[in-house]
């Protein structure tokens, strides 16, 4: 149920970052109004660069995220209760507290109605909150799940209590779920993927390097002791049987590369032939069970997964199994339950995985809990609180700048054909835009919210999405869906529908400043819109049509200029060294690094089409140009502790934020000229290695 307890699934993220401080404002003239600026006559205007976190000692032509953020690195101190801070992160605790004041001031009303968003807002919380009583409980509020583990008597109630398992949310090892038919974007599909794994992904099984054979020898200690709290019979013999089952299946599944590749996973399959893939695998129980029995097609994104897990099922015991099942009930559920457990579950996967000295405070996982489970009736009260109509006005204006400018890139290239050109083009003019918050929000009005049963609300709370989720089949998508609440600091593109998603909580400095001059929210939010759009041309995103369906739509030459670019790209990023030890992965990041190296030069020209041909204001002794790329950089601002550092290397599509910086900042021609960056400079690189895609 650990996944329950966050957002839902998205498509397509970007870090982001937290709030300038100490601007100095100026008076000065803006350029004429017109409908790309943003600003009005003879507005006040603050350069929205916050100058206390430079490092002067740093040559901007040698490292230019340090000279931007370097003094803050040195000085900031990473709390106790977190793995990382920085400006992305901190935006994110303080929205975080905001939510954390609406759930409060909700629950100090007196005689919420019953069945009502308030009254669910608030004793979820108060259910979160209870420890009190979640200790008196102790190991109780799962124990019918261990009871149905153990009365599994064959191998086919072994695979129907997979369906049952996930749809109260707990972990199986076939993930199913119901999405857009990517290659027949006007209809809902069901889908498997690869799950069944505690540990981030197959490397941690698998990869012999030191530090991963100490995770594994921690995990199993972990494990084990987590059966010795549980009472559950021989803890050692389990955790030897829970670890190889799982490294078994970790052998089975895709690696993060593979799996990222939109054509490889999109494998369709008549359920009455997935026999043939898979007969150990009574299909049509399992798709019964999960609701899913009528449909006569299914998704599967790893076909050798499921052959293979097919051929485990049959040849493990089922013993095996059961210890297994057990250890998952447990631990996806280690956070719901007593102390002892939350500590333990504590002590491995986050200490020990990522670094994380201290537990957060239990009113953060509360808070954490009810964005994940009620996420939309927070967001509705958020945005009426932190979220201005004239800040949705300006975002429009900005995506739609943007997008002009990423036209005019588009007719620019010199070696794209104009047929390409043309699909490119039209895949643009179809990107729908959501800012700020949904036009319709989710209903909760089925889901039952006690203020006394926190692993019952949890699994009320998945079988209700689950329903939901059934009843988008045979009827037309729901294009107005949103996949992250209003007050998630983050954004995202999705293919299949072809849709570029801000929420309201980005739209905040650094990103976005409604106080602050052009350049730097060009810089900042611009390249993030510039960013989401880049992902519909990315490597993967390339696949789609204007329409959200995976047809290609490129010339033979053109789709070979475009991978001779993106490979180019891909060997910069395995240059670049997060430790001695560590590099970037260079084709694990390629979507995100295409996302970023369009975003930066996507908004640069916006916001040069901006200024109508004037130039801009000189503000805090910097030009427009200069503040423009600073205003890029510190939103990247970021520090991390090593073992997390380590971890997103590992499992992270997104490189690690000062390289995401350095990459886009040493291919853009127009930085050098800002910053005079010239041969022999740390920076430069000649332009024949500079990579320009879009």
């Amino acid at each position: 149920m650990k996944n329950l307890l966050l957002s839902s699934i998205t498509l397509s993220i970007i870090l982001g970052l937290t709030a300038c401080a100490n601007d100095k404002t100026i008076n000065t003239q803006s350029p004429s109004p017109s409908s790309n600026n943003l600003l009005n006559n003879n507005q006040v205007l603050t350069s929205g660069i916050d100058f206390k976190n430079f490092d002067r000692s740093v040559r901007p032509q040698d490292n230019f995220y340090l000279y931007v953020n370097g003094t803050w690195l040195k000085d900031a101190k990473i709390p106790s209760d977190r793995t990382s801070i920085g400006a992305f992160y901190d935006l994110r605790e303080h929205a975080r507290d905001d939510v954390k004041a609406i759930i409060e001031n909700t629950a100090k009303q007196p005689n919420l109605k019953p069945g009502s968003d308030e009254q669910k807002m608030a004793d979820l919380y108060r259910s979160f909150m209870d420890t009190q009583r979640l200790n008196a409980l102790g190991l109780s509020p799962i124990f019918p799940e261990f009871h149905s583990a153990n009365a599994i008597k064959s191998k086919n109630q072994l695979v129907n209590y997979f369906a049952q398992s996930q749809i109260h949310g707990g972990n199986s090892p076939m993930a199913f779920y119901i999405d857009v038919d990517a290659k027949n974007s006007n209809r809902y599909a069901t889908h498997i993927w690869q799950s069944g794994l505690s540990l981030p992904n197959r490397d941690y099984y698998l990869d012999k390097t030191k530090r991963f054979v100490e995770l594994r020898h921690a995990y199993l200690k972990h494990i084990q002791t987590m059966f010795e709290l549980a009472k559950l019979p021989n803890p050692r013999h389990s955790a030897q049987t829970v670890l190889s089952l799982e490294t078994a299946i970790a052998k089975l599944h895709w690696d993060k590369v593979k799996t990222r590749d939109s054509s490889k996973t999109y494998n369709l399959y008549q359920t009455k032939n997935l026999n043939e893939l898979a007969p150990q695998i009574p299909w049509k129980r399992y798709l019964k069970t999960l609701g899913a029995d009528k449909q006569k097609d299914i998704i599967i994104n790893q076909p050798s997964f499921i052959s293979g897990l097919g051929k485990l099922i049959q040849s493990r015991s089922l013993s095996d199994w059961k210890t297994y099942l057990t250890w998952h009930s447990l631990s996806d559920s280690a956070n719901l339950l007593s102390e002892p457990f939350v500590k333990e579950n504590f002590n491995f996967f986050s200490k020990a995985l990522n670094g994380q000295e201290a537990q957060e405070p239990r009113w953060k996982r509360g808070v954490s809990a009810v964005n994940g489970l009620l996420g939309e009736i927070v967001g509705k009260v958020y945005v009426k609180q932190h979220f201005k109509p004239e800040a949705k006005t300006r975002m429009e204006q900005l995506v739609e700048n943007l997008r002009d400018a990423y036209g005019s890139s588009i007719d620019e290239l010199t070696w794209m054909s104009a047929t390409t050109k043309a699909a490119a083009r039209d895949k643009l003019a179809k990107f729908t835009p959501k800012i700020g918050y949904p036009n319709k929000w989710k209903d909760y009005s089925k889901l039952v919210i006690k203020p006394d049963d926190l692993v019952g609300n949890v699994r009320r709370s998945a079988v209700l999405r689950h329903q939901k989720a059934l009843a988008k089949l045979n009827k037309p998508v729901d294009r107005s869906e949103w996949f992250m609440t209003p007050q998630t600091v983050n954004a995202y593109y999705n293919p299949t529908m072809n849709e570029i998603v801000f929420p309201a909580a980005i739209l905040q400095p650094p990103f976005f400043n409604m106080a602050a001059d052009d350049a730097v929210n060009y810089g900042g939010i611009g390249a993030v819109i510039g960013h989401e759009m880049g992902h519909g041309f990315d490597d993967q995103g390339s696949k789609y049509d204007g329409d959200g369906n995976l047809k290609n739509w490129w010339t033979p030459n053109d789709l070979s200029e475009f991978h001779k670019r993106t490979k180019e790209l891909v060997d910069q990023f395995n240059g670049y060294y997060v430790f001695k030890d560590l590099h970037v992965n260079g084709k694990l990041t390629l979507g995100e690094n295409i996302g970023d190296l369009s975003g930066i030069t996507i908004a640069y020209k916006a916001y040069k089409k901006s200024l109508n041909g004037k130039p801009a204001p000189i503000i805090d002794g910097l030009t427009g140009d200069q503040r423009f790329f600073i205003g890029f950089t510190q939103i990247w601002r970021a520090k991390l502790k090593e073992k997390a550092a380590r971890n997103r290397v590992a499992t992270d599509p997104h490189s690690p934020p000062e390289f995401r910086s350095l990459g886009a900042l040493s291919n853009s021609p127009a930085f050098y000229k800002a910053f005079n960056v010239k041969p022999g400079d740390k920076m430069y690189l000649p332009p024949d290695k500079r990579v320009k895609i879009w």
